[in-house]
């Protein structure tokens, strides 16, 4: 699952990104949904994104103020490149901080003999969330986190929100604490 997934996919089997990218259309135009854009997962590299976008304006989606293209971040490599990502073109990143903690870590927080390594406090972690964060604030383009560590640690709200995170995603049972806390700091 690791190595066959994501923008290598929709790549190397354009045939299924195709009925992804028909399904958008669909939705856009002739249900009217223009809210719907589209962000790739797992890019690797910056010809990978090119690719994809290539692929997608083929389609006829063309990224514009209606139509956004934002990446996932969960590989390192999305961290260490991340201006070049966005010199090819991207309107925004979401952090998948499951998969990007896994992959900074080398651990699997569903495999019971090294879940114990899993920890998305880790100062490798850490590190890589700010500079995600705080590039895409400096380089204009918006910044979000998804996964469970908004939710489980109120206390790194506070750093994603100094970062400058745009918005972060929680599990439904923190939703209202979550507002409150991220009011509370932004007011401070």
């Amino acid at each position: 699952m690791l190595g066959f997934r994501g923008a290598f996919r929709y790549i190397k089997d354009e045939a299924v990104f195709q009925l992804e990218l028909e399904a958008i259309k669909q939705v856009r135009n002739e249900r009217g949904c223009t809210n719907l854009w589209l962000m790739i997962p797992f890019v690797r590299t910056v010809d990978e994104l090119v690719a994809v976008k290539k692929v997608m304006t083929a389609s006829g989606l063309v990224q514009s103020e209606t139509f956004k293209l934002w990446m996932m971040v969960e590989i390192p490599s999305n961290v260490i490149l991340l201006d070049d990502f966005i010199d090819v073109g991207i309107d925004g990143v979401s952090i998948g901080s499951n998969d990007l903690t896994m992959l900074v870590l080398g651990t699997d927080r569903d495999n019971n003999l090294v879940a114990e390594a899993f920890n998305e406090q880790n100062k490798a972690v850490l590190w890589a969330l700010e500079r995600v964060i705080t590039r895409a604030k400096a380089r204009k383009i918006t910044s979000s986190l998804c996964g469970q560590v908004a939710s489980q640690y109120p206390e790194l709200v506070k750093k994603l929100i100094e970062w400058g995170i745009t918005s972060v995603s929680v599990s439904p049972d923190v939703i209202d604490t979550t507002r409150t806390l991220i009011a509370n700091i932004e007011k401070r």
